[in-house]
């Protein structure tokens, strides 16, 4: 059996939709080693050396660089030559399709409808077409969460039955034991920090990152600092407007970092004291299952998506009241509360892992023949 996968994402800055393509044919060609799997992207060294240990992955490159004529020429053309069996795509089909090829299609979520705000017009215009076209005309359609799923079927009016769910996962990395004080040191000699609130996602308005510098003079007697982590897409002016409202000495807490290979990512999880995820808007988030995965304390936003995490209570909050984000970020620091956090990574690994999502996922082709 053979799989073209659209992996241009591959080729962007780090974000879920990458993690998951990633992952889930990592894990799923190891499982199975029958399938032949072929991703399409730009030629990239760094890339091809992260999959040189499968043998049942391949690489397409693609020639043109927009993306609107790869969908239209290009895509169909690589399809149709190869005789693929399954096409993956990431939101958005192309119209021209192969009569033997089943198609599948991940639309991760639909957020523009439900935050506006965040979201220019054209942009809701435009994925609302593509994105629903895509769903109606998918062979398989795919999500990634209980409330994507519903999101979907209600506003593109498709039957619960036609959606499968396979949720995001972490790496079996973020699950091995570790030694926290090497973490720290590694972490302070190369990039001068210890003693932080750790925050890993894109920049971005709808992900309230603002909320982590309005409260930092709050916790100014916890003498801790503030650590994002994430590439800026998209301008958050009140961000900015937070952070030159803080005085100078809290300024020098506050660190932001985008180009962190992964392997210093996961050690900036292992150092931290506590992860804190105020998204207003996710389709998922894997951000703050990494952290859990390490034992790392988590509180996190219980909006949207993220209503499936109940294993993070009493620490799964409304992040609107602040009141309470201070009083929980103080309660962590104080008490890391070891049991909880054996118990939430018992969860994780149960239902988060890339094993599973691959089974998953494997089963719902298998259905779908």
């Amino acid at each position: 059996m053979k799989i073209f996968v659209d992996g241009y994402l591959l080729n962007k800055e780090h974000q879920g939709t990458k993690t998951y393509i990633k992952e889930l044919y990592k894990e799923f060609a190891k499982q199975n080693p029958d399938f032949l799997i072929y991703i399409a992207c730009f030629k990239d060294n760094v890339l091809e050396n992260e999959f040189k240990d499968f043998l049942n992955i391949k690489f397409l490159y693609f020639k043109n660089t927009k993306r609107v004529f790869r969908m239209l020429f290009e895509i169909p053309k690589i399809i149709a030559k190869y005789n693929f069996d399954y096409a993956h795509f990431q939101y958005v089909l192309p119209f021209s399709r192969t009569k033997k090829c089943k198609y599948i299609v991940t639309i991760h979520d639909i957020l523009f409808n439900d935050f506006k705000e965040y979201f220019s017009n054209f942009y809701q215009i435009k994925r609302n077409f593509l994105f629903k076209y895509s769903a109606k005309t998918a062979d398989i359609l795919l999500t990634v969460s209980s409330y994507s799923k519903e999101r979907i079927c209600k506003l593109y009016k498709v039957k619960e039955e036609k959606v499968f769910i396979t949720p995001n996962g972490v790496n079996n990395a973020f699950l091995e034991i570790y030694n926290k004080k090497t973490a720290i040191d590694y972490i302070y000699k190369k990039y001068k920090v210890n003693n932080y609130i750790l925050y890993v996602s894109r920049i971005e308005p709808r992900k309230n990152q603002q909320l982590l510098l309005k409260v930092l003079p709050q916790l100014e007697q916890q003498d801790v600092k503030l650590v994002f982590i994430g590439f800026k897409t998209i301008a958050n002016k009140i961000l900015d407007k937070e952070y030159k409202a803080l005085p100078s000495k809290l300024k020098k807490n506050v660190f932001f970092f985008d180009k962190i290979s992964d392997q210093d990512l996961i050690e900036f999880y292992k150092a931290a004291k506590l992860f804190v995820y105020p998204t207003f808007a996710e389709g998922f988030g894997i951000p703050p299952l990494e952290a859990a995965a390490l034992k790392i304390p988590v509180i996190c936003s219980n909006s949207t998506a993220m209503q499936d995490f109940s294993f993070f209570k009493p620490y799964l909050i409304n992040v609107n009241n602040t009141a309470l984000l201070v009083e929980k970020i103080s309660e962590v620091l104080i008490d890391t509360n070891q049991k909880h956090l054996e118990q939430v990574q018992t969860e994780i690994r149960k239902h988060y892992t890339w094993v599973e999502v691959s089974r998953t996922f494997l089963r719902i082709l298998e259905e779908n023949k």
